[in-house]
């Protein structure tokens, strides 16, 4: 990075497994894809505040790169995750095709991390499914890339 150039991008990123199928069910495994997420990304230099895994997607937030698009770091870190869950896993694992990436104003950076620390307690009331047309909603978009 430049000295020159310097951003301040938050993103609330949201990808599921293959076909939203709950695949990653062990609660000490999910754990392990967490730390993976974040020293994998602290290596490609992408600042990640939090993350979460839930048995059937992810939520993570991070503070854009200047020198990476959303779609680079959206490879880099489902890619990396994917290969490492692979190798520990004894089933095929994949991530589905797309994401969600929303932006977050330093003003509501710490309601964002709350709600990704708390996903377990958030899904106990509502589904994934219903999560995504609350963003949908929220953001006033159409669809959500699936």
């Amino acid at each position: 990075m430049s000295v020159r150039s310097f951003t301040k991008i938050w993103l609330h990123i949201i990808w599921a497994t293959h076909n939203r199928d709950k695949l990653l069910i062990d609660r000490n495994f999910r754990k392990e894809v967490s730390s993976f997420l974040y020293d994998y990304s602290n290596e490609k230099n992408i600042y990640m505040k939090t993350n979460y895994i839930n048995s059937d997607h992810v939520h993570v937030l991070l503070n854009l790169p200047t020198n990476k698009t959303v779609e680079e770091v959206l490879k880099l870190l489902k890619g990396g995750s994917s290969h490492w869950i692979n190798k520990s896993v004894n089933y095929k694992f994949s991530w589905g095709i797309g994401y969600g990436a929303f932006s977050i104003s330093d003003s509501n950076l710490e309601t964002v991390t709350k709600y990704i620390k708390h996903q377990e307690e958030h899904h106990r009331k509502k589904s994934f499914s219903d999560e995504l047309d609350l963003f949908r909603k929220m953001y006033r978009m159409d669809i959500l890339n699936n």
